[in-house]
């Protein structure tokens, strides 16, 4: 059975405001379905993805060979971004290139 802290995933959603475009990365627990890290900037960077997932460390603590879960956006295949998650002992799981329906394998 599933439990808190072994399946998270993340995404990113551009947000309209009358000073132009923001970017908004959310990851969430899979489990609990709830937020468990976000950022929100104005230039859709690496480090707006890894300040979100560094938010989610410290909160939630997660135990080694929890498996993180996100696209093959270039955030999410920096090199910042996977060291934090090699760091962690994050499994690493992203869809496929070009399959946005894709469930994703682990790497």
């Amino acid at each position: 059975m599933t439990s808190a802290y072994q399946k998270w995933t993340a995404d990113i959603t551009y947000i309209w405001t009358c000073e132009g475009w923001v970017y908004l990365v959310v990851m969430l627990d899979l489990f609990s379905r709830r937020v468990i890290g976000w950022n929100l900037e104005v230039r859709m960077t690496a480090n707006l993805a890894t300040t979100a997932l560094q938010r989610a460390i410290v909160l939630r603590q997660p135990p080694p060979g929890c498996v993180h879960h996100a696209n093959r956006g270039s955030q999410y295949c920096s090199e910042a971004y996977r060291k934090l998650l090699s760091a962690h002992g994050f499994i690493v799981s992203m869809t496929r290139k070009g399959n946005c329906w894709d469930n994703g394998k682990p790497l």
